[in-house]
């Protein structure tokens, strides 16, 4: 046995022996999630449904335009725990695409997560922060003649934060959040906050100022624009929102841009376009089902209130009045402010999204998380307990402390009865 694997064996049991509670890990039966919500249009449901084709339609260079860099060729294969629209699988989808002019970066494991790569700095110093696509289209079969690019260098891990996708579920009604609601229930419970340490603000678009809400920094503002982004970020696709080739490299983008639009050729009347049919999918997701319940659930999470959990994973909120019925005026239970929060050294990766730095993120929402295998921003974890114990991180000469480090101090020291059951509680959800 080499010393390394001897070490990680060591460590391993040293955590077995201190924790005696345990992440019950992935709560078992059927996905409770995937379906369309309830009080849907037989016209909104016609509409889920094409776009529940859409998301999982396979693109391709010369039909699609996929390319000439991208990230993977289907929203589905990075958006299918435990089902259509969720987050990353455990196979890492992204296999896939290794052949010859393409090697896997260092980060993208078999077992997961998949992810995708932000540089945070040019080569010259300066900020950088966008996606930098992991693939090219060289080495495949629909490579069109006379294309020749470079695969982009990923070796410079200091220089690389990693982000994994979001759950999508209930998107649609996140978006139906009224603002006033968002800035209400920051205001709410200040001083209580405040003596936690816990203050965070909502990210907004900087032309209109309106709330945004949706990603890991809450940076985008609507389902759309978030569909138009990642089709054209993660698989090089544009689009009627993103027009323009990310790499203009001659010979290389044999569908003219923008590539995906309107279809008036049918015959018929004018049909959505692919970030259309994206938007109406995610819209009209439901939102996850709870688990089955039980006393140490009930008291997990009664223990998530006391300790403080609750200050940025607001349980409920009320949509309000939409244009869709079935998002009009609804109760939910999202499990999070959806504010931007300073989280330490230890989480910091150095972007800076809208207003939300380079040490600050989204509250993320937990509904879902009985059935989601990858945690944190970069998919760093699988285990509860140390996606808790990563939320704790000191200040260093860049940025504060994390505003959770009270609550997860507070955490520690509960009885491991307790502990256990905030545990069981979260994989309820």
């Amino acid at each position: 046995m080499s010393f390394y694997r001897a070490v990680s064996v060591i460590v391993l049991s040293i955590n077995s022996f201190a924790y005696a509670q345990t992440d019950p890990g992935l709560r078992t039966g059927g996905p409770a999630v995937g379906g369309a919500l309830p009080g849907l249009s037989p016209n909104e449901v016609a509409l889920f449904n094409a776009g529940s084709v859409n998301f999982q339609e396979v693109e391709d260079v010369t039909r699609n335009g996929l390319g000439p860099r991208f990230n993977s060729n289907s929203c589905v294969s990075c958006h299918s725990q435990p089902a259509s629209g969720g987050s990353s699988p455990q196979n890492n989808p992204l296999l896939a695409f290794a052949n010859s002019a393409n090697k896997l970066p260092p980060f993208i494991q078999a077992n997961g997560p998949a992810r995708e790569a932000r540089f945070v700095s040019k080569p010259d110093g300066t900020p950088d922060g966008g996606v930098h696509a992991l693939f090219t289209i060289g080495g495949r079969s629909d490579t069109p003649s006379g294309c020749n690019l470079v695969q982009e260098d990923f070796s410079n891990a200091s220089n690389i934060a990693l982000r994994i996708p979001t759950p999508t579920f209930g998107l649609g009604l996140i978006e139906a959040i009224p603002d006033a609601a968002l800035i209400q229930n920051m205001r709410f419970n200040s001083g209580g906050k405040a003596m936690l340490g816990i203050f965070g603000r909502l990210n907004r678009n900087g032309n209109d100022g309106t709330v945004t809400r949706l990603g890991w920094k809450a940076q985008n503002k609507s389902l759309l624009l978030f569909s138009g982004e990642a089709y054209n970020v993660e698989m090089g696709i544009t689009n009627l929102i993103f027009n323009t080739e990310r790499d203009e490299t001659t010979n290389c983008s044999p569908v003219p841009a923008p590539n995906s639009i309107f279809n008036l050729s049918s015959g018929g009347p004018a049909e959505f376009d692919d970030i259309t049919n994206f938007a109406a999918f995610m819209r009209f997701l439901a939102p996850p089902a709870l688990g089955p319940s039980d006393n140490t659930v009930v008291q997990g999470s009664n223990q998530f209130f006391n300790i403080g959990c609750a200050n940025c994973h607001t349980t409920t909120f009320q949509t309000g009045p939409s244009a869709f019925a079935g998002l009009s005026n609804q109760t939910i239970h999202p499990y999070s402010d959806f504010g931007i929060h300073h989280m330490g050294s230890g989480l910091a990766d150095r972007i800076s999204q809208g207003l939300a730095g380079g040490d600050e993120f989204r509250t993320a929402p937990l509904w879902g998380l009985g059935q989601r295998i990858f945690f944190l921003h970069d998919g760093r974890s699988t285990d509860l307990l140390q996606t808790i114990a990563a939320h704790a991180s000191a200040a260093n000469s860049h940025f504060p402390p994390s505003e959770a480090n009270t609550v997860v101090a507070i955490f520690d020291g509960l009885s491991t009865s307790d502990k256990q059951a905030i545990l069981n509680f979260l994989r309820s959800l």
